[in-house]
């Protein structure tokens, strides 16, 4: 790809869908920082996960089954 071409690179920010000139944006894939530290949070939040063919052990259903009920609890307090 010549040089002209990488600098008019035109894509959607994978966050919010704006057009931003890719080579333009120190935070590519997307558009900002904001946009960076959006799908960050969703990641910390477990918003996305990595799917796996391991399948759980009983030491991570346990994990998972408490937090589900400290959430569910969580929420009766709202």
């Amino acid at each position: 790809m010549s040089d002209n071409k990488k600098k008019n690179f035109e894509v959607k920010c994978v966050n919010c869908q704006e057009k931003f000139l890719y080579y333009d944006s120190e935070f590519r894939p997307f558009c900002s920082e904001r946009c960076k530290l959006v799908d960050l949070g969703q990641w910390f939040q477990g918003g996305y996960s990595i799917a796996t063919k391991e399948p759980l052990n009983e030491e991570d259903i346990n994990v998972i089954e408490k937090a589900l009920i400290e959430k569910l609890e969580g929420e009766g307090d709202e």
